[in-house]
């Protein structure tokens, strides 16, 4: 098949990849704008501009795809026969979606239409859900809500991070786009309307501020917190006015006796810190300024009194 492809982060290079292993044409590959990045604000390309770079494809970066009469002219030249979208982050007018002969298909990192919304991978850990995966779902006018084609799920581990879901998701939906497209150019497929209203809250996009840890929250809802900003944006507090990054955290079981985010405990097994239900041992974390280390090696060269309040 004719390909256009639509993607910008590190999420939606795998499916490129194999969308290119199967043998299909990519006519096209559109991506966000490069950003300024680092101190001295040097631009950088979106990882897909990257990929797509490597592999000899032209590449397009509209500032806006929707009333952009010069770049809906350049996709009727480039005359798909689909366009894939993964992670793009733009809306898609309708005068793109319909398009291409078989429309444009969409790969969502959740199981819809559990998890609308740009960071369905963060949300589904911080939730505790205990599963997650992909869906390939016909695109339309709305925020995700098109028909679901295909899905594929995947069970969250206990320890599952943000960074691991997003890695498996990432592969998992590379290898579901490419068979849902062998059975699209087959008219092997039976769509499935979603209902109107989702099952949980939109997966709004995740900033920097989520990651603040609220210690009246239960140790069980910090942790996987703590799991899914693993590693953007991370979870934080602060210790003494400084910054500190929790990387690696445990909820244990304990009656509440002291102020939340009282430090109980500090020592080789890690930082044990008061929360609103039961205990919170830290076992890796970061200072501002410092590198990134288990929490009994930081505690070996900064001391942390009891009765320390983070936060």
């Amino acid at each position: 098949m004719r390909v256009v492809y639509m993607g910008t982060p590190d999420f939606a290079v795998g499916t490129l990849e194999a969308i290119l292993e199967a043998g299909h044409e990519v006519a096209g590959v559109v991506t966000q704008q490069d950003k300024p990045v680092g101190r001295k604000q040097e631009l950088k390309p979106t990882a897909v501009k990257a990929c797509a770079l490597e592999h000899n494809l032209p590449v397009y970066q509209p500032a806006k795809v929707k009333n952009n009469p010069e770049f809906l002219e350049t996709l009727k030249e480039l005359a798909p026969d689909v366009i894939v979208v993964a992670a793009y982050g733009k809306i898609i007018p309708k005068e793109v979606l319909e398009l291409p002969k078989y429309g444009c298909l969409n790969v969502h990192a959740s199981l819809l239409p559990k998890y609308r919304g740009a960071a369905p991978i963060q949300w589904a850990v911080i939730d505790g859900e205990e599963k997650s995966g992909v869906t390939i779902m016909q695109m339309n006018e709305g925020l995700d809500t098109g028909d679901v084609i295909a899905k594929t799920e995947v069970v969250l581990d206990a320890e599952e991070t943000g960074g691991s879901l997003f890695d498996r998701l990432a592969e998992e939906g590379a290898k579901l786009l490419v068979d849902t497209l062998v059975r699209v150019e087959n008219g092997d497929i039976h769509p499935e309307p979603q209902p109107a209203e989702s099952t949980t809250a939109y997966a709004r996009m995740i900033t920097k501020n989520d990651g603040r840890i609220d210690w009246n929250s239960s140790a069980v809802q910090i942790e996987r917190l703590v799991r899914g900003l693993n590693p953007w944006p991370s979870a934080f507090t602060s210790l003494n006015g400084k910054g500190l990054k929790i990387w690696k955290s445990q909820a244990i079981d304990g009656t509440k006796e002291k102020a939340c985010g009282c430090v109980l405990a500090a020592g080789a097994e890690g930082l044990d810190v008061q929360t609103g239900e039961g205990i919170l041992r830290i076992t890796e974390l970061q200072l501002e300024g410092k590198k990134r280390m288990a929490a009994g090696d930081f505690l070996r060269g900064h001391g942390i009194p009891e009765g320390t309040i983070l936060g």
